[in-house]
């Protein structure tokens, strides 16, 4: 796959590459470690990495742009969401691990999560994890694929999708795969701003996460990832109660990353994102309702870097430190 621009980051390394049907965007970065990320403490100054022989992280897109439109996110500017094929997706995963032929990662993640939203690319991305679980699976002790999706509305295939990825969770990765749904807010008004319109209201998303005979999907091994980035929107743990069983889901509180398009609309998480503070409130109230709950405090480098969510360096943005 020819490298079109290769930024190096503290956190790791940006591709752009060449696709078969336009320029795609990818990730191959390390991880501080869930004693770090997930300690609800600021992330040290000087932080190390975690070495990609314990843990790599690659992150790739499942479309070309994207349709979404959400306010908070930097990827339509890039241009529609038009599927990659099988072989993009592959290319991708095979051209992140070729910066580092000499390394022999234990734990290798498999972020469909870049650009695009992948429920509209559905039959690629389950081609692209039967073939992680053939041809990657193997070679690393755990190897951990992981959707996340804005649950689109008018998606006429949207069920079809998620209980093919939860056969995908379930059964060929014993539990040992990631579905994460974001919410970011329980406000309806809120949720058809920030997701541009097109995301399903929380009771779509209740509908949708049954299984043929109306009964709840139930996710074996690690629990569905309710994902919410603080920006001042409405958390309220009753009303998530109304629709998701704490037994089946666990609760992700992240920052609002510092994407351009969040900044120009001014949404944002107040204070501090790097301190523990900002999120302390919702995570006890969710904790307290029965959620457990997973926070992740992002450090500086991560957001300059722009590895987080909802950038694009597409999009004609650039890491702070070039």
């Amino acid at each position: 796959m020819k490298i079109y621009k290769h930024w190096e980051v503290p956190t790791g390394d940006i591709l752009t590459v060449e696709g078969e049907r336009g320029p795609l965007e990818l990730l191959s970065v390390g991880d501080y470690g869930k004693d770090v990320n997930l300690s609800e403490k600021p992330v040290p100054a000087g932080a190390k990495m975690m070495p990609l022989e314990d843990k790599w992280v690659i992150t790739i897109s499942t479309q070309y742009g994207c349709d979404m439109g959400c306010a908070f996110c930097d990827v339509p500017k890039v241009g529609p969401g038009v599927n990659c094929t099988v072989k993009d997706m592959r290319q991708q995963i095979l051209t992140g691990l070729a910066l580092h032929p000499e390394v022999s990662s234990d734990r290798l993640n498999i972020h469909f999560a870049r650009m695009g939203e992948p429920s509209w690319n559905g039959w690629n991305v389950f081609k692209t994890a039967e073939w992680i679980h053939e041809y990657l699976k193997p070679k690393h002790k755990v190897v951990h694929p992981v959707v996340s999706t804005m649950m689109p509305k008018d998606h006429e295939r949207l069920q079809d999708f998620i209980w093919n990825w939860m056969y995908i969770k379930n059964v060929l990765f014993k539990g040992e795969a990631g579905l994460q749904l974001s919410i970011n807010s329980t406000n309806e008004e809120e949720r058809r701003y920030m997701f541009g319109n097109k995301a399903l209201s929380l009771g779509g998303i209740w509908q949708t996460m049954r299984g043929f005979d109306g009964s709840p999907i139930r996710p074996r091994g690690r629990k569905i990832t309710l994902n919410f980035a603080i920006a001042g929107y409405e958390i309220d743990p009753e009303t998530l109660l109304r629709y998701f069983n704490p037994d089946q889901y666990i609760c992700k509180l992240t920052p609002m990353h510092k994407t351009a398009r969040a900044e120009q609309f001014g949404i944002k998480t107040e204070g501090d994102y790097t301190q523990q503070y900002p999120y302390e409130k919702d995570a006890a109230a969710l904790r307290a309702a029965g959620y457990e709950v997973l926070v992740f405090i992002a450090s500086p480098e991560e957001d300059a870097s722009r590895i987080t969510c909802g950038n694009a360096l597409l999009s004609g943005t650039e890491p702070f430190n070039g």
